[in-house]
């Protein structure tokens, strides 16, 4: 995704006088990103090699995929700020629905996607006359969605009246009613450990009690599809249709990985404000200070290490998170990256502007899925259906 760059005088060089290679000054030091590896990694192979549970999936070359407008159609559930579709529109399919409970990251979505449908409000108030008017007559060809996974159980799971998993059973539903060919649901790695594998395999089952058999889950790093952060997804997929789930084709290694610079280099010294979302916590110069004795990976506490961390340069960027204010640190200036230096991480285009204040773009911002990282999963199930589409 090709970002805009901003030719401006530098105005504050506030470069770093702290020692960033030397001591730590009793600062909590960490390996973060430096080595551009996932801790994920041995689990994404246990699950890769389970050819006998988890071998229903095959491979898709998706920069042979074109990203022209087609006619398939998708609905975007628990959609936040509107990742996963920027990512699905960027791959040809149109947005038809989308349902999210947050009032800034629905004003988000309404601003940037004015052509779809909204619903602002708790899914389970989502009745399915809703969902049928939305439509107007339009068949959905993909649902993408992420239900908070926060209290799932085996048990819950299978207790339609536990509202710990109210959440997922409102996917269900939603999917259930409209019948897609494809469902896509993306969460977090850890979903795959919980109660030692048995509730994802509750998950794969739900989605086999209404027409989704041989569900299939990987886990994807985002880096290896060009996006220049380090953030790894479970991603789920299932058919209706008896066909093989298709998953992007990795397309970089750690050899060809984007750095972080190669995405904000050109807004490090763009004043704050001057483009839409460019905005960060405003330092004390005695914070400024503490700020310049953070080493790359190292973090202003100990105790909340992944709070005020400072990024490496050369290579991704370690996973952006809001961390309630404590935002990572910029690699060479004295200050916490801006919302849109974040965006970019994130690869939303510039001209995908966040509403709220610029605390909440944080949030907003750091709770989605990489948008080019949901292109190329689009991509791979636009490719099974445009084969379905010629026969």
């Amino acid at each position: 995704m090709q970002m805009p760059l901003f030719e401006i005088e530098p105005q504050r060089k506030k470069m770093l006088n702290g020692p960033l290679n030397g001591s730590n000054n009793g600062l909590s030091r960490g390996n973060g990103a430096k080595d551009a590896s996932s801790r994920y990694v041995k689990l994404k192979q246990n699950l890769d090699n389970d050819k006998i549970y988890n071998g229903n999936w095959f491979e898709v070359d998706t920069q042979k995929i074109k990203d022209a407008k087609s006619a398939f159609n998708f609905v975007d559930l628990f959609s936040g700020a509107g990742g996963i579709s920027v990512g699905v529109r960027s791959a040809g399919f149109n947005k038809v629905a989308s349902v999210e409970i947050d009032k800034d990251a629905s004003n988000t979505i309404r601003k940037n996607f004015p052509e779809s449908a909204h619903f602002e409000m708790p899914i389970e108030n989502l009745t399915e006359q809703m969902l049928t008017d939305a439509l107007g007559g339009r068949k959905i060809h993909v649902v993408f969605g992420g239900p908070p996974c926060q209290g799932f159980s085996v048990a819950g799971l299978r207790n339609p009246n536990d509202p710990r998993n109210k959440l997922f059973k409102e996917y269900i539903r939603v999917v259930k009613h409209l019948q897609p060919e494809f469902v896509v649901l993306e969460n977090v790695p850890g979903i795959l450990t919980m109660e030692n594998g048995r509730v994802y395999q509750e998950i794969i089952h739900q989605f086999a009690e209404i027409g989704y058999p041989d569900m299939s889950v990987r886990i994807l790093e985002a880096a290896t599809f060009g996006v220049p952060q380090l953030r790894t997804r479970a991603i789920f997929i299932a058919n209706r249709l008896g066909l093989k789930n298709p998953y992007p084709k990795t397309i970089h290694d750690k050899k060809s990985y984007k750095p972080i610079e190669s995405a904000i280099e050109d807004l490090k010294f763009v004043e704050r404000g001057a483009i839409p979302n460019h905005e960060w916590t405003q330092h004390s110069p005695q914070f400024e200070e503490r700020i310049s004795k953070v080493p790359h990976g190292g973090s202003l506490y100990e105790t909340f290490r992944d709070a005020f961390k400072r990024q490496y340069k050369g290579v991704p960027s370690m996973t952006v998170k809001e961390n309630h204010g404590g935002c990572h640190i910029h690699y060479e200036l004295n200050r916490v990256l801006s919302a849109r230096e974040m965006a970019r991480l994130q690869t939303f285009p510039d001209d995908f502007i966040f509403t709220g204040t610029f605390k909440r773009a944080y949030w907003q911002i750091g709770n989605a899925v990489p948008c080019l990282m949901a292109k190329h999963i689009a991509l791979a199930v636009k490719a099974s259906l445009l084969a379905l589409q010629e026969g």
